[in-house]
């Protein structure tokens, strides 16, 4: 798996939680990504929508892609299509997605690297693979998640951050032996690269098998894992969790999960694990197609304007690759 890795001796240590002092968050449910059909016809895995909302807010979706070994001619994407109200994040472990949007942002991620694009008051954009990964195939594994904006955000210009791997920050756990990597958000004083609207902490960890992944949570946030590949268990009433599933935390300070200590083939690295969680928005969500606005009114008027021309105008030609620093935001 090329997603960033790094000698964990060498890196910054998350804190050693007490065991029997710490308020451990509870396993509140298990749920198992659905398969749906997306884009031009490629396959995701879903979580959610499917569980409660409620338990997910401020996310809206999240589609695990792959990881797949793609043969000649068969890797697919997204036609263009619009959006409007949200936040989509688009995370490659393998191969490359490219991304192209009507503000000009976009450019070839791969490997570790995430685009973040604000869709806010509207915005079009596409998802394609490479020419090279259609004419050869190849593996492709990824994930794209949907942050919800808030009602007084959901009106804000659009913007595209590119997250290269280089720029994600890298922890240690506490006893060295697995790698957390924050692409968003603050994890015990250390902050990753993302730039939220809405406050969220968004990591990827390789768990090391047999070994605990112990994390201080902050108590008004939800608490979400899911599994990339591999197995574990969850909670400190050690729910069995494997590929394709989410673990809901209930309330607490602190998430702990342990890999199990063999691991299939496809996760000899590890237990390959999203953690996720949000400031709840609490607003009411109306959710149709590509837009997550708050009452039904604003999503006519989202298809209204998107059908009026006002999402933006497709460039006849890729623009060159952008970076957050490119477009520094408040």
């Amino acid at each position: 798996m090329p997603a960033v890795t790094a000698d964990t001796l060498t890196l910054p240590r998350l804190p050693r939680l007490p065991e029997t002092e710490t308020d451990w968050r509870p396993v509140t449910r298990i749920v198992t990504g659905q398969r749906h059909l997306e884009g031009e016809g490629f396959q995701v895995r879903r979580p959610f929508p499917g569980v409660d909302l409620e338990l997910a807010d401020p996310f809206v979706l999240l589609d695990h892609m792959g990881a797949v070994e793609y043969g000649p001619g068969e890797a697919k994407g997204t036609p263009w299509h619009p959006h409007r109200g949200f936040e989509t994040v688009t995370y490659i472990l393998d191969g490359a997605f490219r991304h192209q949007d009507t503000t000009g942002g976009g450019g070839l991620i791969s490997d570790g690297a995430t685009q973040w694009m604000t869709a806010g008051a509207g915005i079009q954009h596409i998802e394609q693979p490479p020419p090279e990964l259609v004419a050869t195939g190849g593996l492709f594994h990824g994930v794209q998640l949907w942050v919800n904006l808030p009602r007084a955000r959901k009106w804000t210009p659009p913007r595209y951050q590119d997250i290269e791997a280089r720029d994600v920050k890298l922890l240690a756990t506490d006893d060295g032996a697995s790698l957390v990597r924050i692409i968003a958000g603050s994890l015990a004083g250390h902050e990753g690269p993302g730039i939220t609207y809405t406050p969220i902490t968004y990591l990827h960890a390789t768990v090391a098998p047999g070994a605990r992944l112990t994390l201080p949570w902050p108590r008004d946030f939800n608490a979400l894992v899911y599994v990339l590949s591999g197995r574990g268990v969850a909670g400190a009433e050690e729910r069995p969790l494997g590929e394709g599933q989410l673990a809901v935390f209930g309330e607490g300070a602190a998430i702990r999960v342990r890999a199990a200590d063999t691991q299939p083939s496809a996760a000899q690295a590890g237990w390959e694990v999203l953690v996720l969680g949000g400031l709840p928005i609490r607003e009411p969500i109306a959710r149709y197609g590509p837009f997550v606005m708050n009452t039904r009114a604003e999503i006519i008027q989202a298809f209204e304007d998107f059908q009026a021309g006002r999402m933006g105008t497709i460039p006849a030609e890729r623009v060159p690759h952008q970076t957050a620093a490119d477009d520094p935001v408040g």
